[in-house]
């Protein structure tokens, strides 16, 4: 407390005084920080903040100069996740959901979904199984009603204008050159329980794993638009469809390579098309790449006309080397990020260093949507095919605890408050921060102290230089108001 006497101060004192309390009220009214660190979570500091116009700026964000805009940030559904939150009980289920998709929780605003089984499904699927039906007679969603759907409508019931997008892992057993949904046999990686597939029946080159004839060409266009209308019929717009998963990558799980050439064939010819005749108001993105050349983005995009049909390009972890080069050439296309790297079930603050450093990356190389892997999964973490990974959310289906990881808060940190509609804002050079500006009028900051001691970090937001004190080893959002 600062003590005077009215009648010995000089009123230029008093003066000088008013103002420095007015300006210390003024930017901590205006300046809100919160913090996580792997013991401390989501902590709104109460510190003091000190304006100092002679300082010189760690960062400096330029708010003048908005760069791309936020489409969405999310994660994915998928069967297994949804097994482990039935563990628990109804309210408890809705306290998860609730974490993840509320206002109030990580406000999750775009997910993908798999079309039929992906790695982390109970058991290979298809939405038909029936060996040359090119008219899709049979097609069907039956499974996805029972496990999928009332995963992505309890997201819904919560954030009814959630942006889902899918893609799937496998075509059809039936439409591949193997005939069986994976590209390998026997253990992979960390994939222990490999299937069975008979030796000689693996496709390790990434050439086409697709069969490139006409007829099955069209049976999978129309395919992809039955499931697209299926989904509407039932309540869930899909946003976009990105028509295979690691389009370059042979596993042991449900897979299909495509050379770039053969891609762009099927878009340019097929499903292109096909979604301009059906009318439909689901997407095509190219994707998902997780090639590192550019070359085959480019390949697709230059083909013909291809690029009339294509929206943007989803990039997977594996593509962080092609995203730059693409950016940079072709600046006005939408690019997104759409699976962050799946850990190996260590769940600590390693993970969040590793999913920092690729969000840095796939942000500021034109990024505008940005998807995490598993959002919920059980205690072991495990696939169908063995791989144990991380998920935001752990819940011990035995005991029932529910854990929520250090990756979950720096989802929150940045989801909670970017939504779509939001941009990206240029900022100084660095792999420590990102700046956005909110529709509001906000400016958020969203700051990595990677070094394990307490700092003061000079930050400049348009004319205003504020000292943020950020804890040891954190993740922190600051808040610019109004």
């Amino acid at each position: 407390m600062i003590r005077f006497n009215s009648t010995k101060t000089p009123i230029k004192h008093l003066l000088l005084i008013a103002g420095v309390l007015a300006c210390n009220t003024l930017v901590a009214q205006k300046v809100d920080l919160i913090y996580t660190t792997s013991s401390e979570r989501w902590v709104e500091a109460k510190r003091f903040l000190k304006k100092n116009s002679e300082a010189t700026a760690d960062i400096t964000v330029y708010t003048d100069q908005k760069l791309q805009k936020i489409d969405g940030i999310g994660g994915s559904f998928n069967e297994l996740g949804w097994e482990a939150l039935q563990s628990l009980g109804t309210q408890e289920q809705q306290d998860v959901m609730n974490a993840i998709f509320s206002e109030e929780g990580s406000n999750f605003s775009m997910c993908r979904m798999p079309i039929g089984a992906s790695d982390y499904a109970l058991s290979y699927y298809s939405h038909n199984d029936v060996a040359e039906d090119f008219e899709m007679r049979d097609f069907n969603i039956d499974r996805d009603r029972y496990i999928l759907m009332p995963y992505i409508k309890a997201a819904l019931a919560i954030r009814p204008d959630l942006q889902v997008w899918a893609s799937p892992w496998s075509p059809p057993a039936w439409m591949k050159v193997n005939e069986h949904y994976a590209m390998r046999g026997g253990d992979f990686e960390n994939a222990t329980d490999g299937n069975k597939l008979v030796s000689g029946g693996e496709i390790l080159n990434n050439a086409t794993g697709f069969k490139m004839q006409e007829r099955y060409l069209k049976a999978y266009a129309l395919y992809f638009s039955k499931f697209v209308q299926a989904y509407k019929n039932e309540g869930i717009q899909l946003a976009a469809i990105q028509p295979q998963n690691e389009i370059a990558f042979q596993p042991n799980w449900p897979s299909c390579t495509w050379r770039p050439e053969d891609m762009a064939y099927f878009i340019h010819d097929f499903l292109g098309p096909q979604f301009e005749a059906d009318k439909l108001d689901a997407k095509i993105w190219l994707g998902t790449v997780n090639s590192g050349d550019p070359n085959y983005v480019k390949t697709v995009l230059n083909y013909k006309d291809t690029s009339k049909y294509i929206d943007g390009v989803g990039f997977q972890w594996g593509g962080a080397k092609a995203i730059p080069t693409i950016h940079k050439e072709f600046p006005d296309l939408k690019l997104m990020q759409t699976e962050n790297k799946c850990g190996e079930h260590e769940n600590d603050w390693t993970s969040v260093e590793r999913s920092w450093n690729d969000l840095v990356h796939y942000t500021n190389n034109g990024a505008g949507s940005y998807m995490y892997w598993n959002m919920i999964l059980d205690e072991t973490g495990s696939s169908a095919w063995g791989w144990p990974q991380n998920s935001m959310v752990v819940i011990d289906k035995t005991s029932k605890k529910i854990t929520y990881t250090d990756e979950f808060y720096l989802f929150k940190h940045l989801s909670h408050f970017v939504q779509p509609g939001d941009f990206v804002l240029k900022s100084s050079e660095g792999k420590n921060h990102l700046a956005f500006q909110l529709k509001d009028g906000r400016v958020m900051v969203l700051l990595n102290n990677k070094e394990n001691v307490l700092k003061t970090i000079n930050l400049k937001v348009g004319n205003q230089i504020v000292g943020v004190e950020v804890q040891p080893t954190s993740i922190n959002t600051i808040i610019f108001n109004n």
